[in-house]
């Protein structure tokens, strides 16, 4: 199903070949994002993800979009806190036009100095819309307290302050030793042929940074006690969240998690969308979901809701991470929770951008790609009393954040509801 080449001092190609399919989807991958900045440099590599699309020496910014939407393509990227990936997809007759296009974007950008100008007002823009949405301003507070003082606590997009001091020398620099052969993964998924999109990359190989993958900080070390962060601003909702620290991609209780999240918050059987909304009426959403890095991770779970009934909330969610912690999951939950995460998985690898997400994700997490089959068996494996050791693990107030935007100014005692 899958197919794999290590180009002699180039990047890694895998492919997932999808005949039936109408469409390739191709992503450059580079295994860096906003944890491998100093803090001076906070914000660079999500500032360079949006300078790649500002032009190269083949071609204006208007011509790259023009060139893939031009062929009734999808161009777009991205870039988190371990991962920036340059994506696009059209049919699959147009895989060349696609890697032409992407690769002239990864390895010929000018970086042009007037683009620079104008492409940190642009960013400055985007914090300022995301700083006018309590929802994303809540999370941006939440990693901040879990994790105080490291990178996985300062947003992806940066600050004025470090937009203001980036330079183009600093962008040059920052590509030769960041986006290099060693951390860089080519990725396709579709109606195509592997061997094709090898010699696509080939006739580029010389035009490639080489290098070896760059480290980053480890996670710093847990609060000893919840940690609260409030702010308040004039909105309509408040919006809260409660952060836990949990494990690493690496660790096997990863398994357990995933469907004790589907238990706890992740669709609309689980038990807090049912207590929260469906019993009590006091938010419209309410959901938990979970993330793992290289080193740790992260289950949270967030609300919108009437400032009025924040302790409330807070008091029921309590109750049922309590409740998971006490007694295992009964055989019919856990095996629709279990369901729930196949039936999804199966989903997802129908389509091709999905898949060749998915492919890149594995490959720089694992150095591997993951048989389904294999992720199924490890899925199908965990047994209901298997979620009790792992909520008593991660379910504590030793591991837990919280942060809050309302637009009251009354004082909350969220801390006195977090003892338990």
């Amino acid at each position: 199903m899958y197919s794999l080449t290590r180009l002699e001092s180039g990047p890694t190609i895998v492919t997932a070949r999808m005949p039936h399919m109408a469409s390739v989807s191709v992503g450059v991958w580079v295994g860096v994002g906003g944890r491998h900045e100093p803090e001076p440099l906070g914000g660079i590599s999500h500032f360079i993800e949006h300078l790649l699309f500002k032009g190269t020496q083949l071609r204006t910014a208007a011509q790259i979009s023009q060139a893939v939407e031009g062929i009734g393509g999808y161009l777009n990227a991205f870039t988190d806190e371990e991962h920036t990936c340059f994506y696009a997809r059209a049919q699959a007759s147009r895989l060349g036009d696609l890697v032409d296009v992407l690769l002239d974007m990864f390895l010929e950008s000018r970086l042009d100095p007037a683009e620079i100008r104008r492409e940190r007002t642009v960013i400055l823009e985007e914090m300022a819309m995301y700083r006018d949405q309590p929802a994303e301003l809540m999370h941006d507070l939440l990693n901040e307290a879990q994790f105080p003082g490291h990178p996985l606590g300062r947003a992806v997009i940066g600050t004025p302050t470090t937009l203001a001091a980036m330079r183009r020398k600093h962008f040059v620099d920052y590509l030769a030793s960041h986006y290099v052969t060693d951390s860089t993964v080519i990725a396709a998924a579709g109606n195509l042929e592997h061997a094709e999109l090898v010699e696509l990359v080939r006739g580029r190989l010389r035009q490639f940074r080489r290098g070896n993958r760059p480290g980053c900080l480890p996670p710093a070390e847990r609060n000893r006690k919840p940690a609260v962060k409030l702010v308040r601003k004039p909105v309509e909702q408040a919006n809260l969240g409660l952060g836990f620290r949990t494990c690493s991609r690496h660790d096997p209780s990863r398994f357990a998690l995933r469907l004790l999240n589907v238990i706890l918050g992740e669709n609309m059987s689980s038990r807090l969308f049912q207590v929260v909304r469906e019993e009590h009426g006091l938010t419209y959403n309410i959901n938990s979901s979970l993330s793992f890095w290289g080193d740790c991770g992260d289950l949270v779970i967030s609300a919108g809701l009437d400032p009025s009934e924040v302790e409330r909330t807070v008091k029921l969610v309590v109750a049922e991470l309590v409740r998971l912690t006490r007694r295992a999951p009964g055989k019919g939950e856990f095996a629709r929770a279990r369901d729930y995460v196949l039936g999804q998985m199966d989903l997802q690898l129908e389509n091709t951008e999905h898949h060749m997400m998915s492919l890149g994700e594995q490959w720089l997490a694992y150095g591997q790609v993951v048989d389904p089959v294999e992720s199924r068996r490890r899925i199908s494996g965990v047994k209901p009393a298997e979620l009790l050791p792992v909520a008593r693990a991660y379910f504590s107030p030793a591991r837990l954040a919280v942060a809050l935007v309302s637009p009251q100014r009354r004082a909350y005692r969220i801390e006195r509801l977090l003892d338990f």
